[in-house]
């Protein structure tokens, strides 16, 4: 960790992803400087050592490379381009990495803004969720300034235990749909399979355990079943960031003309249980718009 020492990292939201990268960032010895819009999120941080910021730019204007780590397209567009936002901060030599799952679009005007004010940008969407945040394994998706990305592997190897260089920015953010899409791909359908099982008069648990034991068994189902067997849902990943994931990638399919069945059903199903009020529970929750009692 000595190079990475010298340089100042700064991080923008510190939510249920942010908190686990922040705190993996930290180990390298760098200084963090970090701002979140609910200021009572930095307090753990900061009695560790972050530098907490009032705005934003600040947090641009103080460090070398800004990560950022947002929820929503919507979100990420307001605290960029806001009064004292990331845009506001970015100078000659200043590098933005946006870790958040995005539209491609978003991501590419981001790059473009943030060029046209001298600086780097690289996006960096995750796959993984809280554990995996906290325990520094995600699987990093990378595009955008290869200068900037060769810069960092020290940082990304940090946060997660892959990383991917895919070219030109948008690129990371349409891989990254296409992941998300088949993981709620297949929790519908798992949900399915327990809700079935259980109407049938079976044991849900011991089909939870005969897939876990076949072709099928996979790391999803293995830490999904017992939630979605027990009715317990507590935030790894919000189900209403879940769904939507999987309604950009149906937009993604519609604007390169890919038929996307699956997925337009699966939209369906977690847009079902949004609207049921279960937007904040973890994805595991879709199963409430599956089962009938």
């Amino acid at each position: 960790f000595t190079n990475m020492a010298a340089k100042k990292i700064g991080f923008i939201g510190v939510g249920i992803m942010g908190r686990g990268m922040i705190l993996n960032l930290m180990k390298t010895g760098s200084s963090l400087v970090i701002w979140n819009r609910s200021a009572d999120k930095c307090k753990e941080l900061e009695e560790k050592g972050a530098v907490v910021v009032k705005t934003p730019a600040e947090v641009v204007q103080q460090s070398d490379i800004t990560f950022s780590m947002l929820s929503t397209p919507a979100v990420a567009k307001e605290i960029f381009y806001g009064e004292n936002g990331t845009l506001a901060g970015v100078s000659k030599g200043k590098s933005i990495v946006d870790c958040a799952t995005l539209d491609a679009q978003t991501m590419q005007e981001f790059s473009t803004a943030a060029k046209e004010k001298g600086g780097s940008f690289l996006e960096a969407p995750v796959s993984g969720s809280k554990p995996q945040a906290e325990q520094g394994v995600l699987v990093m998706m990378c595009a955008g300034d290869k200068s900037l990305y060769d810069e960092i592997p020290s940082y990304l190897d940090v946060l997660g235990k892959a990383s991917f260089f895919l070219g030109e920015v948008g690129n990371a953010s349409k891989m990254k749909l296409a992941v998300n899409m088949l993981m709620g791909e297949m929790l519908t359908g798992f949900a399915e399979g327990i809700c079935l099982t259980k109407k049938a008069g079976l044991d849900p648990s011991v089909f939870a355990e005969i897939i876990g034991l076949g072709a099928m068994a996979c790391p999803l189902f293995k830490v999904k079943s017992a939630p979605m067997v027990e009715g317990n849902f507590p935030p790894n990943f919000p189900l209403k960031h879940a769904q939507k994931d999987v309604n950009l990638a149906c937009e993604l399919g519609k604007e390169v003309s890919q038929p996307l069945p699956v997925a337009e059903v699966t939209n369906t199903v977690f847009s079902q249980a949004l609207a049921d009020g279960h937007g904040d529970k973890d994805f595991a929750a879709v199963i409430n718009a599956v089962k009938t009692d």
